[in-house]
């Protein structure tokens, strides 16, 4: 059957007005069909991400606060290290750790010209903790940002071939009745609006989470400034 007949075809249950998502996405072409099937799937995909990463904000900060309120409390450092024991959920209590482990292997080193190395690499490895952490933290936004910049331009697809649709009904009938041209422009219309259901929230989390992460990240980069200087500190007295 040519896209012509299939037209005409499909025009004819359309034609009493049945304009409901089931209707449209059975009566349409498979083209229509893949078009919906695409941005819905996509939709629900950007949701679950959304949704996920949500729920690991509020973990992470959450965790960064009760870590803060821990390593502020007046325990010293080794005493802090010890009851962290193998807890290491949390990011910044793992830069803690690392720089902790550091600066521990490193206390037997030779003292001449040690000093400034190592420190050098106490504020190397936490720099690796956090990048990799952040790493983690941000793995799943490209899916939003994906998401977010091509449902448009799917939907668009979508509504120009909805449009040839309804030329190719007005040319295989030779009348312009509303009847004849209305199931392709609610083909067109309907793929348009799938593509903004799918494209505005993707792009409103991605800014959102992509807000929220960086200031994780200089949440992050902030306290391992402060435990650089106070390692730093210790370095300088001889441990």
């Amino acid at each position: 059957m040519s896209l012509i007949q299939q037209s005409i075809t499909q025009i004819q249950p359309m034609a009493v007005g049945d304009y409901s998502f089931w209707s449209l996405f059975m009566l349409s072409d498979w083209v229509i069909k893949g078009v919906m099937l695409i941005l819905v799937l996509s939709s629900i995909w950007s949701w679950v991400v959304a949704i996920d990463k949500f729920i690991m904000v509020r973990m992470l900060r959450r965790r960064a606060t009760d870590f803060e309120d821990t390593f502020w409390s007046g325990r010293t450092l080794d005493e802090l290290n010890a009851a962290l024991g193998n807890d290491m959920r949390d990011p910044m209590a793992r830069v803690f750790a690392a720089a902790m482990r550091e600066f521990n292997e490193s206390a037997n080193a030779p003292r001449v010209g040690a000093q400034t190395s190592t420190h050098d690499r106490i504020d190397s490895v936490m720099n690796l903790v956090i990048n990799r952490e952040m790493a983690k933290a941000e793995k799943g936004l490209p899916v939003l940002g994906t998401v977010a910049s091509i449902s448009v331009f799917i939907g668009l697809f979508g509504t120009v071939w909805g449009i040839m649709n309804a030329f190719r009904a007005i040319a295989a009938s030779e009348n312009t009745n509303l009847a004849v041209v209305a199931p392709g422009i609610a083909e067109a219309l309907f793929a348009t609006a799938l593509g903004l259901i799918a494209a505005i929230p993707a792009k409103v989390f991605y800014d959102m989470y992509i807000t929220d992460l960086d200031k994780y990240g200089g949440r992050l980069e902030g306290y391992a400034d402060e435990l650089s200087a106070i390692l730093g500190r210790k370095l300088s007295k001889g441990g």
